[in-house]
Order: C-alpha cells, then structure tokens, then sequence
C-alpha cells in the first residue's frame, strides 16, 4: 500500500545505527523487542502510525534516538519533527507510542516525561530543514 502526502500518518523513525540498538553499548535495553513492539503498535493502529528504520541520525551520545514526524494532519496543525533521545526503556516507548496513537505533534501533547527527552536534531538536519 502507498501512503500518499494526503494522508501521511505520524511515522517513528528508529534509528539502529552504530550506537542505537547497540547491546553493548546499553546492554540493559531489549533493543529488538523494542523495535518489534513499536512496528505490532503501527500493524494495529489501522494505519495512523507508521515505523521506519534508519541506520544512523546523528546525535550518537544521545543513543537511542528516535524521531516522532507529524502526520500530514498534525503538520498542517504546526507539528514538527521531534527528536527523542535515550529511548531506551519501557516507559519511553509507552509515552512514544502513546503520543504517537493520539496523533503526535500538532496534533496532542507529548507526555511531560518524554518532552525531558526532547534532543536537538544533529546541526545537519536544522540546516537541510531550512532550505
């Protein structure tokens, strides 16, 4: 199924590069079982939430980063890409997916937890994201 930009749902996109989903570098954090809960929440969301993977997004100390991007709607609303940082437990990826199922930026509020997680995208991006 092609989604098109008319009806873009918000989208996580995991990063699994060299440092996030590394179990040596967080050995405590079920990196796989983390991904595969994600990806069963977009299968049953009935297509308002998508994942995707990328294999690095930059802030490397940060580990594991995920970006939550808006839906098309949430877009038009004013959301933004938002960087989530040090996504490495049960508790993020609740309020993630939480937020993510409620429609995301410009759409609903992020959970005070996870706004303390809110990281500053690589300088790249900002630049990319300005042209």
């Amino acid at each position: 199924m092609t989604i098109g930009a008319a009806n873009r749902p918000c989208t996580l996109v995991v990063c699994r590069g060299c440092c996030c989903g590394n179990p040596r570098k967080h050995p405590g954090t079920d990196h796989a079982w983390q991904l595969d809960r994600l990806r069963a929440a977009a299968t049953d969301s009935a297509g308002r939430l998508a994942v995707r993977t990328s294999d690095c997004l930059g802030p490397c100390d940060q580990a594991n980063v995920i970006v939550v991007q808006p839906s098309t709607a949430g877009r038009r609303a004013g959301g933004r890409a938002t960087w989530i940082g040090f996504a490495l437990d049960d508790d993020c990826t609740d309020d993630l997916l939480d937020w993510a199922i409620a429609g995301g930026p410009g759409l609903s509020e992020p959970p005070p937890a996870l706004k303390l997680q809110f990281v500053r995208p690589p300088r790249e991006t900002r630049i990319r994201a300005r042209r």
